[in-house]
């Protein structure tokens, strides 16, 4: 297992760097003037040229990004060129907001489409199977804004039991955020259940066929405890995978959700800043992002060893 985790970290952090790489370099092309962007249209040449050399933009790229490197290794984030406050007042806090979305979320759609997929293998080609199988596609499909407006048109102002922002009062308990995250949690739910359960139902069925099953089956095992034992524990298989890809999404592939919601999450702050070309956000957001999918990824690969010693030996060897 330490050998496997070695080597999980080393690629890990191989990945972390070519997305450094790819992130800085990537910002650097995104066309229009920092100075120019900060200081407006009607600025002088002479005053952009003395931002850019304030800024530190007018220097070689590679010398640039060495510079952002050391300065995240001391764990400093920069400065923001749009606001000119610490990069790290504006990203923790957005940081948080997703998080605590996408823990709502997960809470919701997980458990939801695994049961849901073990129901439908264990019914397969039954009016049950169908309906969670097409009903959860033709959910997946919708986009999460067209969701989003029409969980609003009916919870905020059809039926107003549910507040239309997702951006609740300063000071608000955990009740109250709750409350605020209902409408955009359930967005994902419709947008991710589809994809959880086909994974579930197609892990559920392959374990029904399985030998394994059929022998403990044929040995007198109760149908039941077969399922509990042997069949789920092998269905959750490819769905770990799944489940482990949507949490960057979560964390920073929700601009659109947190647009219509008014909700101030790391996506929010990503699309800002592309918009501001304010690299210093931009560069730490999509950094963030990138370790939440590194560190989920390991999480499933850790989980998926554990449930499967043959890959952890193979992986290892």
């Amino acid at each position: 297992m330490t050998k496997f985790v070695g080597r999980r970290l080393g690629l890990g952090l191989i990945t972390l760097w070519l997305l450094s790489v790819l992130v800085f370099f990537g910002s650097q092309v995104l066309p229009g003037d920092v100075a120019r962007r900060v200081l407006g249209p009607f600025a002088s040449q002479s005053a952009v040229n003395a931002l850019n050399k304030q800024l530190g933009t007018d220097k070689p790229v590679i010398e640039q990004y060495f510079q952002w490197i050391g300065h995240l290794f001391q764990g400093n984030l920069g400065t923001s060129i749009a606001t000119r406050t610490s990069v790290s007042s504006i990203i923790w806090p957005a940081f948080g907001h997703s998080i605590k979305l996408a823990i709502l979320a997960f809470v919701l759609v997980v458990p939801l489409g695994i049961v849901g997929g073990v129901f439908a293998a264990l019914n397969e080609g039954k009016f049950l199977d169908r309906l969670i199988s097409v009903g959860g596609l033709s959910a997946t499909t919708v986009p999460e804004f067209v969701w989003a407006v029409v969980l609003i048109l009916l919870f905020a102002l059809l039926i107003p039991i549910l507040p239309s922002t997702a951006q609740p009062p300063p000071g608000s308990g955990f009740l109250k955020q709750i409350e605020y995250l209902i409408l955009p949690a359930l967005c994902l739910v419709f947008v991710l259940f589809g994809y959880i359960a086909r994974m579930a139902r197609a892990g559920t069925i392959e374990a029904l066929d399985a030998d394994y099953t059929r022998t403990a089956l044929i040995k007198g095992v109760p149908y039941t405890t077969v399922v509990r034992r042997h069949v789920l524990r092998n269905a959750l298989l490819p769905t770990i995978a799944v489940v482990a890809t949507q949490a960057g999404y979560l964390i920073g592939g929700l601009v659109a959700i947190e647009l219509v919601f008014n909700y101030q999450g790391i996506g929010q702050t990503l699309y800002r800043a592309a918009t501001q070309k304010d690299f210093p956000v931009l560069q730490s957001a999509v950094l963030i992002v990138g370790i939440v999918y590194l560190v989920a990824t390991l999480l499933a690969d850790l989980a998926y060893s554990m449930l499967n010693p043959r890959l952890r030996l193979e992986s290892s060897s």
